[in-house]
């Protein structure tokens, strides 16, 4: 099964007060345990993801992320042509709460004819793609 995680997940995975953490590991040792799964990010996951680690956790969430969970995925890079189909993704819904990050997301898990998402934005249920739970 191919599953693209959003930084919604990691965060919940990787903070214990968050509402979602329970779910989130349960999920998470799902997929290791299973280990038939091909798990993706983007780099612009990475890079929300590490931010908001760094700023609400300190350093060492951020060493965490990066030398326990990472390795796990397959980190895709953003192109010219993925991100500039984001941003009309972006403008066209002209939605507020919507992020570029979101919208990339939403492009490159089309690309890669995901089977499933881990996430807890609903706006890839309302994008049309199942998410794991």
């Amino acid at each position: 099964m191919r599953v693209f995680v959003d930084s919604s997940a990691f965060l919940a995975l990787i903070n214990s007060n968050d509402q979602n953490y329970e779910i989130a590991k349960r999920i998470w040792e799902k997929l290791l345990q299973e280990n038939s799964h091909q798990l993706f990010c983007s780099n612009y996951v990475v890079v929300e993801t590490t931010a908001i680690l760094q700023n609400r956790f300190g350093m060492q969430a951020v060493i965490l992320f990066q030398q326990n969970v990472l390795p796990v995925f397959e980190t895709l890079f953003v192109d010219e042509a993925t991100h500039e189909t984001a941003v009309a993704v972006l403008l066209n819904a002209n939605r507020r709460q919507l992020s570029l990050v979101d919208c990339s997301s939403f492009v490159l898990a089309r690309q890669l004819a995901v089977d499933a998402v881990f996430a807890f934005d609903q706006h890839f249920v309302e994008q049309g793609f199942v998410c794991l739970q």
